[in-house]
């Protein structure tokens, strides 16, 4: 075991600290993942067999729509996580623990404003006729909801830890920590199973509350701990003044965020609505599958955003650009994995959901190709967010969500579920390319204009 974690760390390279610290994070991070993928997988079974797969589907489209709530945070986790880097990278610790404090009180008074209205908002939802499923779920529906939409405004405040994390190059404990939420959790649910009818409210309150929960805790640890207690909140280290600063960065990543709830998050709704949520399930199963490539890969990915910002920050080009070439590598190696997930596909989903829910090749063949594109655009653009040259990024995922909804529609009509698949791959794909030729030319120093920017 020592001996393959030594062979990791050489293959990444070498003496420097930032690749030392990116190798580091990347081995425990891709243990965490897979512990948190194992989970994935054992809970997807359980929860149709809990649930039915009809109201599985349901369960799906209903948070998928209602955990579009976690990208109305302004950005304040992204812009905090960029600002956060730079004054590690600096060594300006208490400027570092300004944001820290400025950016929890300001989530905090953003999250109980946004609790209050969509609170209010839920009430007068008739989700039913919403979502085209009976009006005899209707008041399930609404109770459901309500437990959704406190724990994800309640877990934008925890997740600040998270960001906190991956600015300190440390992503992979947020990973561990999220592993446990996630097993905790799949145990209550398995207790259910053998208690209980199965409800949607009550598999949203253990499903969306137990993470959230292990979260905030384990933030109030490590705050507490030698290491973080110089970071941790206070109300005295708040400066408004620093919110600006935030969210020059942070409105830009807003906005992306909104383009891609128009892009990607509404797939599920677009799915009930045109093909009904059995085909929800369908899409979710190929997505939980093969998104075990790309949860892999992001475990490395996510290491890039602070990695490159702390590289940016001291002008250390050469670095990125042979961390760049090295994940062009990656890429190759994803997709050849890619490849034999595919042909090992038929067998994987009898043993895992047997035959619950019917599962084409075809549908599996097209969600592979969109993961690949997404592991490709996703590598890219974080090496551009650490940098914070977004207006590219911004411009691309505006054009793309003013046409979503249309093509969507236009595209589960004309060829089902492997169309409104295509979609989200050409996006990917195009957001990769671009970011590709402009980290070209920041790492040339030859970016100029919209490029720059």
């Amino acid at each position: 075991m020592a001996g393959g974690l030594k062979k990791i760390a050489e293959r990444f390279g070498a003496q420097d600290s930032r690749t030392k610290s990116l190798a580091r994070n990347s081995v425990v991070g891709l243990v965490a993942r897979a512990a948190s993928i194992l989970a994935t997988l054992l809970i997807v079974p359980l929860t149709i067999n809990y649930l039915n797969p009809t109201n599985y589907g349901i369960w799906l489209t209903v948070s998928s729509v209602v955990i579009l709530v976690n990208h109305f945070d302004l950005g304040f986790g992204q812009g905090f996580k960029n600002r956060f880097s730079e004054c590690l990278a600096k060594g300006d610790k208490v400027l570092a623990r300004e944001y820290v404090s400025t950016t929890y009180v300001a989530i905090s008074c953003l999250v109980a404003l946004l609790l209050l209205i969509l609170l209010v908002i839920n009430k007068f939802v008739d989700w039913s006729a919403f979502l085209k499923v009976p009006a005899s779920l209707n008041a399930e529906l609404t109770r459901t909801c309500a437990v959704i939409i406190v724990f994800t405004c309640l877990n934008m405040i925890a997740n600040i830890f998270s960001s906190f994390l991956a600015g300190d190059q440390r992503p992979a404990v947020a990973g561990v920590i999220q592993a446990v939420g996630q097993y905790i959790s799949l145990l209550v649910i398995f207790i259910l199973t053998k208690v209980s009818q199965g409800t949607l409210y009550n598999f949203a309150l253990y499903y969306s509350g137990i993470p959230c929960i292990v979260m905030g805790l384990a933030s109030v640890f490590f705050f507490m701990g030698k290491r973080y207690r110089g970071y941790s909140p206070k109300f005295k280290y708040v400066r408004p003044a620093l919110v600006k600063n935030i969210l020059n960065l942070g409105v830009q990543f807003f906005i992306i965020n909104i383009c891609l709830i128009l892009v990607f998050q509404i797939i599920n709704v677009v799915i009930t609505r045109e093909l009904g949520p059995d085909s929800v399930t369908q899409y979710n199963i190929a997505n939980r599958y093969f998104g075990i490539l790309f949860m892999v890969v992001s475990i490395i990915v996510t290491t890039l955003w602070p990695a490159f910002t702390d590289a940016y920050t001291l002008k250390d080009f050469a670095w990125m650009k042979k961390t760049e070439k090295r994940f062009d590598k990656l890429m190759l190696l994803g997709t050849g994995a890619g490849l034999l997930m595919l042909a090992l596909s038929g067998p994987v989903y009898h043993v895992w959901i047997g035959d619950s829910v019917a599962m084409p090749f075809v549908i599996s063949a097209a969600m592979l190709v969109m993961v690949c594109c997404q592991c490709f655009g996703n590598v890219y653009m974080n090496m551009i967010n650490g940098i914070g040259t977004l207006r590219i990024q911004l411009i691309l995922y505006v054009v793309f969500a003013l046409v979503s909804w249309p093509v969507f529609s236009w595209l589960g009509r004309s060829w089902g579920l492997v169309g409104i698949i295509l979609f989200p791959s050409l996006v990917y794909l195009v957001q990769g390319i671009f970011a590709k030729i402009q980290l070209g030319k920041i790492i040339n120093r030859t970016a100029s204009g919209i490029w720059a920017k």
